[in-house]
């Protein structure tokens, strides 16, 4: 692209969020422009079977959904890059810039949708035993336990809340933590403490995932904080509940964000602190993390970004 041309608009990021503003834009005849990353998809390409999406009575896999989302914004005229933005120079109203390398991309409103991403441990078998056994969403998979003995792995409310709602499907749940003490609000703690299939496991961390004969998540080995004592407990299923780190790298020190590092947009609004870029999706949700929320939030950024360039002249 030459840096004479100018687009309506760029969407960064190819989620769910980001593939929902895209076609809410292009069905708009706004012809959307969406840097989708390399990894196109968002989390979502890292998840088997979505059974709480509307519309999918069977369920659905996660990429399957996510090419599926990408298709429909490509039926009316979206553009993707498959690439990362390298930097962005982002004003206050008139054109904005986007760069892949020394390439200069320009545009009249911006939608940021990078996302968020779950905290990992660094521990071996996290990553190959992610979705066989191991996940970073209670609300997402806890279903997928029922009847068995299951794990969480935090301290914060975070961690309390995927343990009470996973709690309803396991016969078993240990709550595990390094220190005595949890970051969670009282009353969170409270609720965990008081279930009655929940035990606490305090302070425990995670050593290593191992995988059974099925090549599917048997044990976790934790190591005791205090004096090394390996344990070995026996699980179907481990939900790692540390936290998330929102994607807000290639914009910080130019919109504002939060102390976590969440991009701050107006209250019942998706504009941020500049005029003409907006914000969408998990890079501004602490709360909820959902694939349908955040869909919900792109078609909010969409039409946000819609009427503000219906309405300001450039």
């Amino acid at each position: 692209m030459s840096s004479s041309e100018v687009e309506n608009m760029i969407i960064i990021g190819g989620g769910p969020a980001g593939y929902t503003a895209a076609l809410y834009a292009a069905r708009a005849e706004l012809n959307p422009f969406v840097f989708e990353g390399f990894q196109w998809g968002g989390q979502l390409q890292n998840t088997t079977d979505v059974e709480n999406y509307p519309g999918f009575p069977e369920g659905i896999m996660g990429p399957e959904m996510m090419t599926k989302f990408r298709e429909q914004a490509a039926r009316f005229g979206t553009r993707f890059e498959s690439d990362d933005v390298d930097r962005v120079e982002l004003g206050d109203g008139g054109i904005h810039k986007v760069f892949l390398g020394d390439e200069e991309y320009r545009a009249k409103a911006v939608v940021l949708a990078m996302g968020a991403e779950p905290r990992r441990l660094g521990i071996p078998g996290e990553m190959e035993l992610m979705g066989r056994g191991v996940s970073t969403c209670g609300v997402c998979d806890g279903a997928f336990f029922k009847g068995r003995k299951t794990m969480v792995i935090g301290g914060g409310d975070s961690a309390m809340e995927d343990a009470v709602f996973v709690s309803k499907f396991a016969t078993d749940l240990e709550l595990v933590h390094r220190r005595e003490e949890f970051r969670a609000s009282q009353i969170m703690q409270d609720r965990a403490e008081a279930t009655p299939n929940i035990n606490i496991l305090t302070p425990y961390a995670p050593e290593e995932f191992i995988a059974g004969e099925d090549g599917a998540l048997a044990t976790v080995r934790l190591r005791r904080s205090d004096n090394g004592e390996i344990k070995d407990v026996a699980v179907d299923g481990a939900f790692v509940a540390i936290g998330h780190i929102p994607r807000s790298e290639v914009v910080a020190g130019q919109v504002d964000t939060d102390d976590e590092g969440y991009v701050v947009t107006d209250p019942a609004s998706t504009r941020t602190n500049l005029k003409g870029v907006f914000a969408v999706g998990d890079l501004v949700d602490h709360t909820y993390r959902q694939a349908v929320t955040a869909a919900g939030s792109g078609c909010q950024g969409a039409l946000d970004a819609e009427w503000y360039l219906r309405d300001t002249e450039f």
